[in-house]
Order: structure tokens, then C-alpha cells, then sequence
């Protein structure tokens, strides 16, 4: 199916340390062509840390 009139992408974010994606957010691609990074806690690393957006 079609997207549509929708400019928003579901991504995920993975932890910078272990690679784990723990958290998925939305992106409007029109608006922001960067990558996103966030400061979030990593269960598996039991810190905070940078967390980037990744491949699906």
C-alpha cells in the first residue's frame, strides 16, 4: 500500500556503546535530513548514553 500524504518514518535508536536498539521515535524526512541523537539510559549498558538513529 500507498504511504500516502505521511512524511513521517518510524526509525530506531540504537545504543552508541552495544548496538542495541532500545527505543523507535518518528522523523519527519522533509524537515530533518540529519541523523538523529538522543541522550537516553540503555538497559544493557545500565547507563546513560548517546543513542543514534539506526538501519531498520
Amino acid at each position: 500500500m500507498s504511504q500516502g500524504k505521511f512524511t513521517e518514518k518510524l526509525i530506531r535508536l540504537r545504543c552508541s556503546k552495544c548496538k542495541h536498539a532500545n527505543y523507535t521515535t518518528r522523523k519527519n524526512k522533509k524537515q530533518v535530513q540529519r541523523k538523529i541523537e538522543l541522550e537516553k539510559f540503555c538497559s544493557w549498558c545500565r547507563a546513560k548514553t548517546p543513542h543514534k538513529e539506526g538501519k531498520k
